[in-house]
Parts: structure tokens; sequence; C-alpha cells
């Protein structure tokens, strides 16, 4: 019996060992085995299960490529691919490590279509797919012989370096190949991206502006490596001082690093229980800056997405594929009466990037910028710029295209002068508003934007008086939906449908807002820009409501520049919900935030903990690195103080009144700007000295901010004397704060931090916030920290 006990034992343990293998070999494949494209099942997949390894079927062909991609994602994203320009056969490929430890991918007949750059190895025991999704090599000591990470195709991981040796390359529109745009470290070490297309060439990021240098944009080239990467908080750094967060920073959450088809570079983050990816980070907001993005002759537009265009005599060359550009309908015939052959297409608004032949920057005339162009057989068009009385710029080629609303330029195309062309009206734009889209007259984004025949013209109209259509009566069933449900019981998917619905910023009229807030009876505030009042709209929102000052005119520019303020979207931004935009009446509408302003729990006997104390300083940082970094360029808040800051029930801190400045139209040469251009006390040195104003005014701002919080007292007090305007008690604190920190008091921190909190604080927290806050308020702001390292350090001392 007992033989039999210790045979059955014996069996379970072979078992589990059989078991235990086979489970292995989900994530490891040995030497002398392969991976053959005819069996689905045969993968590898990482120990968590993030990532998966094995054959990819290319859409609507019998061609596989072997791969790399997220588990979960829907639809499947590959982040690495074994020759991504060729694929193999369906039937009979595989994929092999072979007994002289190289990785073989073979196609049906044999063919080696791609290996392993490894030397002959006898050592190599395995390949192996790991949690970070990278796929390995490994000898008899578990060393790294040979990694996918070292050759990256479009995509980069969290802890995958992107060094001097290695480039992103994008992949094509609707395929895998290889595309035209790269990522890459340049030769000045300095990170960029850049197009090379089959006609031409062009670097485009950081700036494609030969008068610009990295410098303007933060970063820098007197670096002597060239390294970058992010890690699994959604933090990315590069040598060149390239440092940007991912707008959901923190763990638990699967990322990645795509150079699109598009050109743009983006952070993605992946929704574990949708399977869906949203963007965290882009490099580039206005996406006609991509060179190559239309290609030759073609025009990008803004409708307010990014469409191409075909000028008035030029077709699309490609029907699928807008890289390719457009070409001619009709040859121009160059010869001694050239200019007698060919006339001129006037296209307003519209600049061609480069590629010039003659630049005439003195006072010219329209006729001698057109006749210098008509004398030249390699002229294809000019530039005339309205900058002074007229700038002439001749193009021998007509590359990015580009047409925005507020270029003070028109561009004039050639083609011949038997071409037919009739008078052709001029784009109308809409204010970047989806609920606006209407208002546009014309397809743009199609070949249709320039068509001139009848047919084309009248299904154009048809099918945007059928979408109009559609659209009118999608909205009118969810409305007698909500109407017909409001009192019943819904669903909590319904209700939660309906308030999305309701929250998307929108258009107020007067009426509504007047109604909503009594007529304006409730005053929360006051400040330069205007007051603010409290308000309950028809679906039971509560709203504070800004009625703006008289520095706000232009009703064009102000509803484009709050198109893209509406889009903005951070638990730490006071969210803005609408607007109104009737004759001189200039309203924008923001969620209430319930816990007044920092200044009302700081300055007061009202005053609020440590612990809330550091989170607001935590959120504050969060929101302004969101404004300076992963939100857009020029969003710089200009005015960071206690009032500015809203505490909602959780003491979460959320920053009001961003976008401001750039709603004032403050690089207008009459502008009013410095009526909102900051607070005294708060403001930094570089408003009296003229200085350009970068994002570092925020950051001297937010210094004194932080040092107010620490010490419980205003910092920012101002007196005059003699008609000078000095700092009083901010000059003072810092010098006796360097002094102390200098000789290593003992109990510096306790002398200097709110006596209010009776001892009550994190020492590490309190240092390291009047550490940041000395370096923010620095007199020169290029030795101030940037947000997005001020999140980082506060991140490092939070409980």
């Amino acid at each position: 019996m007992r033989y039999y006990y210790h045979l059955k034992t014996y069996i379970f343990l072979a078992f589990l060992i059989v078991c235990f293998s086979l489970s292995q070999s989900q994530n490891v494949l040995r030497k002398g085995s392969s991976l053959h494209v005819e069996s689905s099942a045969k993968v590898l997949v990482s120990p968590d299960k993030s990532f998966t390894c094995g054959f990819h079927a290319a859409e609507g062909t019998n061609g596989y490529y072997f791969a790399i991609w997220f588990t979960i994602s829907n639809p499947r994203t590959i982040v690495w691919m074994a020759n991504r320009n060729r694929p193999v056969n369906g039937r009979g490929s595989m994929l092999s490590l072979g007994r002289n430890g190289v990785i073989v991918l073979t196609d049906v007949d044999g063919t080696t279509v791609w290996r392993s750059n490894t030397t002959f190895s006898t050592d190599a025991t395995r390949i192996e797919l790991l949690n970070t999704g990278n796929l390995v090599l490994l000898d008899l000591s578990d060393a790294i012989i040979w990694q996918s990470f070292d050759i990256p195709t479009d995509t980069l991981l969290p802890f995958q370096q992107l060094t001097k040796d290695k480039r992103l390359v994008s992949s094509r529109n609707g395929g895998h190949a290889s595309g035209y745009y790269s990522l890459y470290y340049d030769s000045d070490n300095v990170l960029k991206m850049v197009f090379d297309g089959p006609d031409t060439s062009s670097l485009y990021w950081p700036s494609p502006d030969p008068t610009s240098n990295v410098f303007q944009y933060g970063r820098t080239n007197q670096n002597n490596s060239r390294i970058a990467g992010f890690d699994d908080y959604g933090s990315f750094a590069s040598t060149d001082d390239l440092q940007f967060n991912a707008s959901d920073f923190g763990l638990g959450v699967l990322r990645r690093l795509t150079i699109g088809y598009d050109g743009n570079l983006r952070l993605y983050s992946l929704n574990n229980a949708t399977g869906l990816w949203s963007v965290s980070w882009e490099a580039i907001r206005k996406k006609c800056d991509v060179t190559g993005l239309c290609g030759r002759f073609a025009v990008c537009v803004y409708t307010p997405e990014p469409r191409c265009s075909c000028p008035p005599g030029y077709e699309m060359t490609d029907p699928s594929d807008w890289t390719a550009g457009c070409k001619p309908i009709s040859n121009i015939i160059c010869n001694t009466s050239h200019s007698e052959h060919v006339k001129f297409v006037e296209l307003p608004q519209t600049d061609f990037y480069g590629y010039d032949l003659d630049v005439i920057l003195t006072p010219t005339s329209l006729n001698a910028c057109r006749e210098l162009c008509l004398k030249s057989c390699n002229c294809l068009g000019f530039n005339y710029r309205l900058t002074g009385e007229g700038y002439c710029f001749t193009k021998r080629d007509l590359y990015n295209g580009v047409q925005i609303r507020t270029f003070p330029a028109t561009s004039y195309v050639k083609v011949p002068v038997r071409l037919q062309i009739p008078d052709y009206p001029k784009l109308v734009f809409n204010t970047d508003f989806t609920c606006k889209s209407h208002e546009a007259n014309v397809l743009l984004g199609t070949t249709s934007m320039y068509d001139t025949t009848e047919k084309k013209v009248k299904w154009a109209y048809l099918y945007s008086f059928a979408g109009a259509i559609g659209t009118i009566e999608l909205l009118v069933f969810i409305l007698c939906w909500w109407f017909l449900f409001r009192k019943q019981g819904l669903p909590d998917i319904v209700e939660d449908g309906y308030n999305l619905i309701s929250s998307q910023f929108r258009a107020f009229t007067y009426k509504e807002l007047k109604k909503a807030t009594t007529n304006f009876k409730m005053e929360l505030g006051r400040g330069g820009s205007g007051e603010v009042y409290s308000g309950v709209l028809a679906d039971e929102r509560a709203v504070a409501v800004k009625r703006l000052g008289g520095i706000f005119q232009g009703d064009e520019e102000f509803l484009a520049e709050l198109s893209t303020i509406g889009r903005i979207s951070h638990m730490n931004l006071v969210r803005m919900w609408g607007y109104c935009s009737e004759g001189k009446h200039r309203l924008l509408v923001y969620e209430y935030v319930s816990n007044l302003s920092l200044d009302s729990h700081l300055f007061t006997s009202n005053f609020i903990g440590w612990r809330e104390r550091y989170k607001i300083a935590l959120g504050t940082a969060k929101g302004l690195a969101y404004l300076h970094n992963e939100c857009l360029e020029w969003v710089i808040h200009c005015d960071v103080k206690p009032e500015n800051i809203l505490l909602d029930s959780e003491f979460e801190p959320k920053i009001a009144d961003f976008g401001l400045a750039k709603l004032s139209k403050r690089g207008a040469p009459d502008s009013e700007f410095s009526r909102i251009r900051g607070t005294k006390g708060y403001m930094a040195p570089e408003w009296a000295l003229n200085l350009p104003i970068t994002a570092k005014v925020d950051v001297y701002s937010y210094g004194v901010v932080i040092l107010e919080m620490v010490k419980g007292i205003r910092l920012s007090n101002w007196v005059v004397d003699d008609d000078q305007v000095h700092e009083v008690e901010l000059t003072k604190f810092v010098r006796i704060m360097k002094s102390k920190i200098l000789d290593r008091e003992e109990s510096w921190l306790e002398d200097t931090v709110d006596k209010r909190l009776e001892g009550i604080f994190n020492r590490n927290q309190a240092a390291a916030l009047i550490e940041i806050g000395l370096a923010c308020v620095d007199g020169d702001r290029n030795r101030r920290p940037t947000m997005d390292s001020v999140v980082q350090t506060l991140i490092q001392s939070e409980d």
C-alpha cells in the first residue's frame, strides 16, 4: 500500500512538472524550436499577460508579420515587428531559434526574411518575452545576447531607451511598412523629427523655422549624450532637456510612445476595461506644421481638424494617399513667351513653407513680385506677405502648404492660361467648434474643395444636407428620450449618457446666463479680468459665470481661442463648460467649486492643515505642468496666485482663469494685456524688464504661492516709497531662508513653518516645498525649474 501511495505521489508530481513545462512554453522558445505561422495557439505570452508575440495577419492579404503586440488592446496594437517591409506567407513560414544561437524568420520557400544581428553563439538557450514587452535572447547565465528593444520600429515602451544609433520610423497610412517620418537624435545631440519623402526631406520638430533655435523650446544642444525614454509613471526625459509627463501620470497604466503615420509623436495610455487607447501627450498641436502631411502642391486646412486640399488647377496624385500630394491638371509650357501662357490662382491666407527662389524683404509691390515670378520658368508661384509694405517670396517648389485664418499673406500659384477656372469663393473658416462646423460653405479635406464641375458641387451639398438632417434627428431623439424618462428611474448608463451630452462645451445665450445668475445677483468675487457670479443652469448644474471686462474684443479671435481652451481637461484645472459672445457681452461659464479659494483657507482663521497644504501644492503643480507641456504650448497662466486656486470639497486644487492671457490678444501691438498680466507680488521680474514672457513666469508665481503656504502669511506685499515700488516680505524671507539653510540651523524648519500648525507637519515635505519655492523665485528665469520637475520632486516626498 505504501508503495502504491508513493507511486501515486510520483505520478502526481510528474504531472505537475509536465503542466509547469507546458505553461512555461507560453513565454519561452527553446533552442532548436520554432513558431509556425499555421498554429495560431503557438505564441509567446509575457508572464503578466500584458504582451503577446507571434504571427500577425496583414490586412486583406495572405501575408503575416512576426510581431509583438499588447494582448488586450482592441484593435490589436503592434509595438515591434521583424522586417515590417516584408510579410511572409500564411502557410509554411516560421520563426526558429537555431542551434547556432541565431533567430531566423523564413518564408514558405525557405528564404530568410529576417535574422537577429547576433554572431553564432552556442551559449544561447532560449527566447523569452518579458513583462516589459521586450523579446530577449538569453544565454546560460540569463544574460541578454539580443533584444527587440535595441531595434525599435515606430514605438517606444517604458524603460526602452532611444539612443544615438536608434530611431523610431512611422508606418504607412493603412499598412505596417516603413513610412516617411522618423524620430531620432541629430548630430547636434537634439531629439528631432524629420520627414524623408520621395521628393523632399525636411526637419519639422521642434521647429522648422530657420530663425529659431532649440533653446526657445526649453531644449539644449550643450549635451554630450543622446539618451531618451520614459518610465512606468509616464514621465519622459531626454538628455537634451526635453521632459513631459502623461496627463494620467502614475502607476498601473500600460503606455506606449508612437510616431504615427501622420508624423506626430504621441504618448498613449491603455484602458484595461475597454482595450482602447487615449492620447495623454502629443508633440505637435498644430497638425499642419508637420512637413509632408499633405504632399507637394497640396494645402493643409484647419476645418477645425487638419485636412488636405488641392489648389484650383490641380488634382490628387494618388486618391488613397495625400502624402503623394497633388499634380497639375494641365502642364505649363515654358518658352520665350512663357508669361503669355500662364496666369496665377490666388490662395488667400496661405503659405508654402520653404523652397524660396527669391526673397525680397524690402517694400515691394504685388505687380513687381508677380513679374519677378513670370520671368522665371523655375518659379511655380509666389507668396506676397503683407508685413510692412509688402514682402515677396518666389517659390521654386510648392511644399508644406498651409492655410491659416490669421496668416497675413497670399500665395499665387501658376496655372496654364487656357485652363478655365471659374471664380472660386473664399474659404469660410469656422471657429474650431464642432457644433459650428455647418458654417463652412465648402468641403475641406477632399478634392471637391476646389471642384469646378456642377455635378460634384451638387453631390457635396446633398451629402451636407443629409448629414445635417441626420444630426438634427439624433438630437431630437435624445431630447425626446430625456423628457420622456426624466422623472422615472433611468438606468445609470442613460443618466451618465445625458450628463456627458449636457456637459459638453457650448455657446450660451446672454438671456440664459442672466436667468441662471438671477440677473447677476450673487457675486463670488472679482479681479482684473472681470466679476464672477454664482448660478444654476436649466439642467440644475451649479456654475460660476465670469463676466469679462472690455479688453476682450474681437468676436472671431475670442471664439477661436475659446475653442481650444474649452477642450482642455485636467482634474486640477477648473472645467470650462461654455461661453457667451453676444454684442458687447463676453462671458465664460465654469464648473462651480464649492470650497472657495486658497487665500480664504490660508490667510484667515479658517486655516487648513499640513496634509491639505501639501496636497494643494502638488495638485497645483500638476495643473500648471499640464498647461505648459501636455496641453498646448502657448497656455501660460500669467496670474498664478492663491485667489486663482480653487478648492473642491476634498481640498483638491483647481486652477482658475487659465487662458485669459491668450483671450486678451496679448500679442497685439495695441493690446491692454498689462491690465491682466499678473498681480503685483506674484509677477516675475521679466514683466518689469520687458523680456519675452515664457512659462517661467508661472513658475515664479507658483514659488511665491508655496512659500506662502509654508509660512501661512502673505509674502507678496508691496510698498510704495518715493514713487518706487519695493518688494518687502518676499525678498526678506528668501534672504533669511538661504542664510539658515547655508548655516544648517537645526530649528530652521520649526521657525519657518506656520506657527498655527503647532508643529504638526512633515519635515521632509516642508523642506522640499521651501527648496522648490526658493528655486522658483530665482531672479534668473533660466535657473528656475520646470513644472514637470517640480511635480516629480513633490511626488518623491509625498506620503
